[in-house]
């Protein structure tokens, strides 16, 4: 079996719980042809660099998946059908990276300094 990082790019008009059922559903058609899913990350609701179907703004989400490639056709295969989908990416990799991704790593660096500009006291100037 070989390893796969694929990123799904959803309508931004579905909800987070949809984007979640989405997920699931992927998960299990790889579990029912013998393969795993690592990590799943939900990136969220982003800007689009360019415009897709009208829309500025998607949901993304990874999803590491160690499976056949003939499992990959299939779910490339229900992205196409499905309307939520607005565009999907599947990269094959040598070997998973435990660390979070780039993407989730810098919104946590980001929610972190928010916090800590948040905690400062304001200083008033009269």
């Amino acid at each position: 079996m070989a390893l796969y990082e694929h990123v799904v790019v959803t309508r931004p008009d579905i909800s987070p719980q949809q984007v979640d059922g989405l997920v699931e559903d992927i998960t299990k058609i790889v579990t029912e042809a013998s393969g795993s899913v690592g990590k799943t990350e939900y990136w969220g609701l982003r800007n689009l660099s360019y415009p897709i179907k009208k829309s500025r703004k998607a949901h993304y989400s990874l999803i590491n998946i160690d499976a056949p490639g003939s499992v990959l056709h299939e779910i490339e295969r229900r992205h196409r059908i499905n309307e939520d989908v607005l565009r999907y990416l599947t990269i094959k990799v040598e070997e998973f990276s435990e660390e979070p991704s780039p993407v989730v790593a810098r919104k946590d660096r980001d929610d972190r300094r928010k916090r800590r500009d948040d905690d400062r006291p304001s200083r008033d100037r009269d």
